[in-house]
């Protein structure tokens, strides 16, 4: 069972998205919830998609380009926060992270349809999803795979 902020954000997220060109995905915290982990906090929703429909859908949200995160391990071609839902979506395009090999780009393979009320919302599956937050390497983030896994 989701948070009510939750669900409404995600709910405004898939909205929002719905006339997107290319594939996109919840990730981090938001799709660990989503995989069904009730134990872990989210404190809002990162969105990750092409650079086109990222735009497009800023655009059309009226959200312009955010300053980069506070976070110096991440950066994105496109960076915006939209804060009009409950818990504020990150969208992010282009979007890498920083390894010991250097700047990596995240983008999911495997892409997992979830039912929130009416809409559909995408999420790695979880062998990915755990990858994923193993290369961002944070405490937060091992400790979500802890829980998804």
């Amino acid at each position: 069972m989701l948070p009510p902020d939750l669900r409404q954000t995600l709910v405004m997220m898939a909205q929002a998205m719905h006339d997107a060109r290319d594939p996109w995905w919840v990730i981090s915290s938001a799709a660990v919830a989503l995989h069904g982990v009730a134990a872990v906090k989210v404190a809002d929703v990162d969105v990750v998609t092409s650079v086109e429909d990222a735009r497009r859908v800023m655009a059309r949200l009226g959200v312009g380009p955010a300053k980069e995160s506070a976070s110096l391990m991440f950066r994105s071609t496109v960076f915006g926060q939209w804060k009009a839902p409950p818990l504020m979506v990150e969208i992010m395009a282009g979007f890498h992270v920083m390894t010991a090999s250097g700047w990596t780009e995240v983008i999911p393979r495997t892409r997992v349809p979830m039912l929130v009320e009416e809409a559909i919302v995408y999420v790695p599956d979880r062998v990915e999803l755990a990858e994923m937050l193993r290369l961002f390497g944070r405490p937060k983030d091992l400790e979500r795979v802890r829980l998804l896994t």
